[in-house]
């Protein structure tokens, strides 16, 4: 459950300080609330990674549950930048 409110969490600040785009993350443009959205979408994308490794550490999951979760990671990262990609370009 912990890595699933990690999933929500990191795109949050994208959609309340970046106005639902990911194009704030890749300019050196600014600010306090930019800077901030960066911070805790970073902070969130490493607590997604980080998590699973603590609780297998801890044995309290087994070594392919936390496999299975930096896979869900990867195809999550992957459809983050398919949308980047997508929303980069004018056509859609």
């Amino acid at each position: 459950m912990l890595s699933a409110l990690m999933y929500v969490l990191v795109p949050m600040p994208c959609l309340f300080f970046g106005g639902g785009s990911t194009q704030f993350l890749t300019s050196w443009d600014g600010g306090g609330w930019i800077d901030a959205a960066k911070f805790m979408t970073g902070a969130s994308a490493v607590g997604s990674i980080v998590i699973p490794i603590i609780l297998r550490h801890a044995h309290m999951i087994e070594t392919g549950a936390m496999l299975i979760e930096f896979t869900s990671f990867f195809i999550f990262a992957c459809t983050i930048m398919c949308f980047h990609r997508a929303s980069l370009e004018e056509d859609w």
